[in-house]
């Protein structure tokens, strides 16, 4: 797989996909990413019926804010509401990301704060992990995608009890990395907690610190060109 075009949205959603589908977060054909139309008519995000590691350039459709099909061959996803209630709410988010998460659905269901047991976890240290509340049923309606927003605030991801997460960033590096982060934070607490009590955390301020040095933009990108060169392995779909 090649860099492709880093300023066309059907290459990001092609590469984010396939990225997110090396990192182990594919739930046969559902989850999804989208990426801002520069133009502001939508969202760009793959076809109903298509795995993650499926994607290519033929399976992904420009969505309208309204969830029409503007461009492309496919169906449109029951859910992309969640990504126009997002985008809709936070205009600094280019590429949003709702996976299925096992890991995650596993931690939501602990209903317990996120603990920074290992550099993975300070990302989520500034804002918080919040919690999505509405609903842990299909996210369906502009409504649902507006209260999903809502919950997610200014955070980097949210949690989606019963039902994975979601994840957003200033670019697709951001919200992959984020969505990636968050599942291998989930993954160290529910270990941590299944061999005994917790007895040592990092501190908010120091996470805060942590944060700054270990998930720079730099070090964001280079998780983003390694996770790229796994995705270039899969089998071509």
């Amino acid at each position: 797989m090649t860099d492709g075009n880093i300023d066309d949205p059907v290459d990001l959603v092609v590469s984010g996909s396939r990225v997110l589908a090396a990192a182990g977060q594919g739930d046969m054909v559902w989850g999804h990413l989208a990426v801002r139309d520069p133009r502001g008519r939508g969202v760009w995000m793959k076809a109903t019926g298509w795995g993650l590691e499926e994607v290519t350039p033929d399976r992904v459709l420009l969505v309208s804010w309204t969830g029409q099909p503007l461009e492309g061959n496919g169906r449109v996803h029951l859910e992309h509401h969640i990504h126009t209630g997002i985008m809709r709410a936070r205009p600094d988010v280019r590429v949003s990301v709702h996976t299925h998460s096992p890991t995650v659905n596993a931690f939501s269901a602990l209903d317990e704060p996120l603990c920074a047991l290992s550099h993975d976890a300070v990302v989520f240290a500034e804002h918080g992990l919040p919690r999505f509340t509405a609903t842990d049923n299909l996210v369906r309606t502009p409504e649902l995608g507006r209260a999903l927003a809502a919950d997610l605030g200014d955070a980097r991801a949210c949690l989606m009890p019963g039902h994975g997460l979601a994840a957003v960033g200033r670019d697709a590096a951001h919200a992959v990395m984020y969505a990636i982060l968050l599942e291998r934070a989930c993954r160290t607490q529910l270990t941590a907690r299944a061999a005994g009590e917790i007895r040592h955390r990092t501190g908010h301020r120091e996470c805060l610190e942590k944060d700054a040095v270990a998930w720079a933009p730099g070090q964001i990108d280079a998780g983003w060109r390694y996770w790229r060169r796994r995705a270039a392995l899969l089998p071509s779909a």
